[in-house]
């Protein structure tokens, strides 16, 4: 967003990323059901800015900043900047569980959402050839950590797929043996949306036939197991982690700026504390207002407007007079669907349940998306999924070892 609004201002841009591509991040679990093809929710960097040059776009990974020194550390080199933007969104938190870590599944990119498909469909082919039933319930019960937006979905998406899906194609498991377990440490799901959206979406998500387990916590994970805190136990192979988010922080950030949930604090502007030519951007930024005095929901719709309201700024820097304008947030709602005909959504003045949030939600997840062609094969893909109930995406792609990746190693 910040790159084409300055693209054609005076600033020379450059754009630094490890992906060649744009990823729209609230249809990753659509990813990870098969609902969609992974290249319908992306869009090539070079395409989106073709027309723009002055606008520089490097495939690279920044390992460090020396801020002093206006430069950035890269594995392609070193980058001087006058004006440095970090936009490098949040990672997945595990709050210390390093067993978590290592073994659960994430959704926090395509490629994440691809591992997630790619396991769940293998997970129940092993099922199918398992003799020794309590191996096989393993293979296909399935456990999400986290009732946030992402839990619920994934959660509503996967009882869909066991109502519709699996008789079909794996007639010969017995749908009533899939269990789904959908696990939150506090007391309600969808935390950030009302507590009537939280309960209508539970009262969804029980009547579709998730379990749905508050007050408990994840103690530890492994290969076979979930233990939980009050000490029970669920034998799933089958783990998804989408609890909690931690700023996706490098190397040469000071400690000071470092605030909770490894985000860097800025002031109203978006500049850090120390360097007013930095700035930070999207769910890496903790930026304080009155109506958000534990900095904002990290949520697209800020990094958005944040980037918006630099890309004024920064375009009227060297006019005389000219004052950085203050950053605020304006709440344009929260949506989270839940499976067929079945959303929440919350409004400053409104909230809203079941077919018309739903729509809602289809529509602006439909618009948000880059480029006409993903438009429309996403609206497509729905249409035929909700006629069909049914979509033609369930492979198991695994990708093949790079032979050339280790010769250079060596």
């Amino acid at each position: 967003m910040l790159a084409r609004k300055l693209a054609k201002s005076k600033y020379q841009v450059v754009l630094i990323d490890k992906n060649n591509y744009h990823q729209f991040q609230p249809l990753f679990y659509q990813v990870a059901m098969a609902g969609l093809e992974p290249s319908t929710i992306s869009f090539p960097l070079r395409r989106i800015l073709r027309s723009d040059d002055k606008v520089f776009i490097r495939i690279a990974e920044v390992v460090s900043v020396q801020l002093d020194q206006n430069e950035i550390l890269t594995d392609i080199g070193t980058l001087k900047y006058d004006f440095l933007v970090l936009a490098m969104g949040a990672k997945t938190n595990f709050f210390g569980n390093k067993n978590a870590e290592e073994i659960s599944l994430t959704l926090k990119s395509l490629s994440e959402a691809l591992l997630v498909r790619n396991t769940i469909l293998d997970h129940y082919e092993s099922a199918l050839v398992e003799l020794d039933d309590n191996k096989k319930q393993g293979y296909v019960d399935i456990v999400i950590i986290g009732g946030g937006p992402s839990g619920v979905e994934l959660a509503g998406s996967l009882a869909e797929m066991k109502r519709f899906i699996l008789p079909k194609d794996y007639n010969e498991l017995n749908p009533k043996e899939v269990d789904i377990y959908l696990i939150e440490a506090n007391n309600y799901l969808l935390s950030s949306m009302s507590k009537k959206s939280s309960l209508a979406a539970e009262r969804y998500l029980k009547k579709m036939g998730v379990l749905v387990m508050k007050n408990n916590r994840v103690s530890n994970i492994d290969t076979d197991f979930v233990y939980l805190q009050d000490g029970s136990k669920i034998l799933s192979k089958n783990v998804i982690w989408t609890a909690g988010l931690e700023g996706a922080l490098i190397q040469g950030i000071p400690t000071e700026e470092v605030v909770r949930g490894k985000r860097i604090k800025v002031n109203t502007f978006g500049q850090t504390l120390s360097h007013e030519n930095v700035f930070v951007l999207g769910d890496l930024a903790y930026m304080q207002e009155p109506a958000y005095m534990d900095g904002h929901p990290q949520v697209a719709q800020v990094a958005i407007q944040q980037a918006k309201n630099l890309a004024y700024n920064l375009k009227r820097k060297h006019k005389p007079g000219f004052q950085f304008r203050p950053f605020k947030y304006r709440d344009l709602g929260t949506l989270a669907t839940i499976g067929r005909n079945k959303a929440v959504a919350d409004f400053k003045w409104i909230s809203l349940r079941g077919f018309v949030a739903w729509l809602i939600w289809l529509f602006v997840h439909l618009f948000q998306l880059l480029g006409v062609r993903n438009k429309l094969i996403v609206f497509i893909n729905w249409v035929g999924n909700y006629v069909k109930y049914d979509q033609a995406l369930r492979f198991i792609i695994r990708p093949k070892k790079d032979k050339r990746s280790e010769l250079k190693k060596k």
